[in-house]
């Protein structure tokens, strides 16, 4: 099982990166150009992680494997324990899903994977089902 994120989101990121590239040349004050092009670069900065990233997250029947920029990282089912955090940001109610190997509070050699809504293109709450009902450990 995989998820990542939406490839319309990635799409849209890129399509709106490019269109804020070109309209970058048609704007006349320096200061405003430099921040249209800023925003493209930001834009398109997003739309190549999102890519080189897919998929996110995909679970196998040794564990879990989440892919990061610096290379990926490999989670062991028999260590993994999965959280959902709910916060609220800006009013907003916010889902992250965590991915946690550390034995206890002291353990330097444990991982911890945050994950949102977006880097999953699901909602955190239902993937962590998803990887309770794959977890061999849960029957």
């Amino acid at each position: 099982m995989t998820w990542s994120t939406r490839t319309a989101e990635i799409a849209a990121s890129a399509v709106i990166g490019l269109v804020l590239a070109g309209s970058a040349l048609f704007v006349a004050e320096a200061t405003g150009r430099l921040l249209v092009a800023g925003g493209a670069a930001l834009l398109l900065a997003l739309a190549a992680r999102d890519l080189a990233q897919r998929p996110r997250l995909t679970a196998g029947p040794g564990g879990v494997d989440v892919r990061l920029l610096t290379g990926g990282v490999h989670l062991p089912w028999t260590r993994l324990q999965v959280h959902v955090r709910e916060s609220r940001r800006l009013g907003l109610r916010v889902r992250t899903l965590e991915l946690d190997t550390a034995a206890g509070p002291d353990d330097d050699e444990g991982e911890l994977v945050v994950l949102g809504r977006r880097d999953l293109g699901a909602d955190p709450a239902a993937v962590a089902a998803h990887l309770e009902r794959l977890d061999p450990r849960s029957g």
